[in-house]
This record gives structure tokens, sequence and C-alpha cells, in this order.
């Protein structure tokens, strides 16, 4: 009996199904990962949890520190799917600025900030982010490797993008700690929200941040960037 070929099409290729063990040892990894920290996860609860055997970890990533590292460069790529082409877009804006000596004005400057902080605040507020949150907010009490991939790939390029605008908005030089200062404070202004998810929802008496309490944040984001300003003329 012929095969069909629209059966043949669609049977996964050993590639496909290694891709697929890849990709669900990478997702369950850092769920993992994120609520029982490196030492905690075993490479037993890490291969059950994504439904493999236990040889798929040294054969994918050579060992648990492999798959744990493999994790961070998984997350610090989702994020840069969500925000890549903004910050290359303002990133673009802020060279043609300089090349051609018109500078960017306040205005302009503000209107872009707004856009990316509104868009990093939407992004960490939305359940997706959950298990990223527990994975980075490890890292941040004890950095290991893992911490220098996502913030060399992802954090620092946004942080310096950021910057730039927030020096302009300032009217002070990129780089400068008080440059630095607020653009912490700024992002941590609504990363607040994920890292403190639980005493936030207590606070504001919300249920869950649904698509309402998004839009809440992302106002209070287009606030927080409206306050900034030079010295002694904060709006």
């Amino acid at each position: 009996m012929k095969e069909n070929p629209e059966t043949k099409s669609a049977r996964k290729t050993p590639e496909d199904r290694g891709d697929a063990t890849r990709e669900k040892l990478l997702t369950k990894s850092i769920e993992i990962f994120g609520r029982y920290g490196f030492d905690g996860a075993t490479t037993r609860m890490l291969s059950e949890a994504a439904g493999v055997n236990q040889q798929a970890i040294p054969y994918y990533f050579g060992s648990k520190e492999g798959l744990y590292i493999a994790a961070a460069e998984h997350i610090g790529a989702a994020i840069s799917a969500h925000v890549s082409t903004l910050r290359d877009r303002t990133r673009s804006r802020l060279a043609e600025a300089e090349a051609t000596g018109m500078l960017i004005g306040r205005e302009e400057a503000r209107s872009l900030l707004t856009e990316v902080l509104q868009t990093i605040a939407t992004l960490f507020v939305s359940r997706e982010s959950e298990p990223w949150a527990r994975y980075l907010i490890r890292e941040q009490m004890e950095p290991t490797e893992a911490f220098k991939r996502v913030y060399g790939g992802v954090m620092k390029p946004m942080l310096e993008v950021i910057g730039r605008l927030v020096a302009i908005l300032l009217d002070d030089v990129p780089g400068s700690q008080r440059v630095r200062l607020r653009t912490m404070a700024l992002l941590g202004g609504v990363m607040v929200f994920r890292v403190a998810h639980a005493a936030v929802l207590a606070q504001l008496e919300w249920k869950a941040i649904g698509p309402e309490e998004v839009e809440t944040v992302r106002a209070l984001a287009r606030e927080l960037v409206g306050a900034i300003g030079p010295e002694g003329k904060d709006t």
C-alpha cells in the first residue's frame, strides 16, 4: 500500500524529535531551576518534568551545568524576541541623530523612552515571564555565569539604550552615575510588579494582573518617564 504523501511529510524526523526534546528540557528546566536553584534541582527532577530520559541532558547539553547555562540563554533569547526590534529601532534613531548632528529633543526622547518602558512593563507582568523571573531573581542574589550571559546578551544593551534617553531628559551625559541611578530606578518602578508580585496584589487589592491592570501599569510607566527632567525641573 502506498504511503499518503501528506502523512509522510507530517511525520516527525529524528531531527524534529530532537529539537522538541531539547525545547522541552529548556522550558521545564527554567521552571525547576527557578523553584529549586541549581543545587536543589536534580537531573531526575529535570528529566521527569520534561518527560524525557535522564540521558537526554548530557546528550543535548553535556551536563546539568550546561543545561543551566542554556536555560539562561533561552530566557535571554525569549526576552530579546519581545524587545529587540524596539531596542534596535531606538538605537538606530539615536545613532542617526548623532551622525547628523541633529540631536534628539526631550519630547522625542520622552516618547521613545515611554514606548520602551511600556514594552518592558507589559512583558514582565505577563504570565510568560513568571518562570523567567524566578530564575533571574536567583541569579540576582547569587550571580553565576548564567547571569553574565543574560546581562551581556539582553540586559546591558537595553539598559544602555534606556540610559541614553534618560541622559537626554536629565540634560546629562550618558554613563554618569546620576543617569545610571535614574535608569535603574526607572526600570525598578515597573519590574516591581513582577519581583514583588504577591505584595503588589495585596497592596492594590487586585485578584490578578489582567488586561485592565496591565493598562494601569502601562499608564504608570508613562507617568514615571514624564517625571524625569533636568536638575530642579523634574516634571
